[in-house]
């Protein structure tokens, strides 16, 4: 059976950046743990690669040196119900030197671009009326963290 799983590339901080992760999602899992063995440019023992689940989709975290580091090209979007979920993430991946970004972007502390975006804000998007959903972009627009009752607001005119 195929299946398509991000790959993860670390300097050297893959359990740190999984375990942050697996605390801030309720259905998450760490499942494989892989070490380096001896002869390799890395400590024997040490972490080469962590398998775990976010919301029951798969992912590989991968300790390879500083030679590939995250850029803004690729983030994890994450679609959420609530204000306390969108507050939750976004606290969560911006603590211990993560970096807020506009409109719901942030950076974690690893480097690692995400989405922390709100069912509200697709919907209001999509809102069939050009007026409410061009107040909601522009909204979108001045914010970092999503506020949902800024959202409706600034659509409800």
């Amino acid at each position: 059976m195929q299946q398509v799983c991000p790959f993860l590339w670390f300097d050297d901080k893959a359990e740190e950046a999984v375990n942050l992760y697996v605390s801030l999602f309720t259905d998450a899992r760490i499942i494989t743990t892989n070490r380096w063995n001896a002869g390799t440019p890395y400590p024997e023992g040490s972490i080469m690669s962590i398998g775990f689940e976010l919301d029951g989709r798969p992912y590989q975290a991968f300790n390879g040196g500083p030679e590939h580091p995250f850029t803004d090209a690729i983030s994890l979007f994450v679609n959420v119900e609530t204000q306390a979920e969108v507050d939750a993430l976004w606290n969560g991946l911006t603590a211990n030197g993560g970096e807020p970004g506009p409109c719901g972007w942030l950076r974690d502390p690893y480097g690692l671009s995400w989405q922390i975006i709100p069912t509200t804000l697709v919907e209001l998007m999509a809102d069939p009326d050009p007026g409410r959903s061009s107040r909601a972009v522009e909204a979108m627009m001045s914010m970092g963290k999503i506020d949902i009752a800024t959202l409706h607001a600034a659509a409800d005119g």
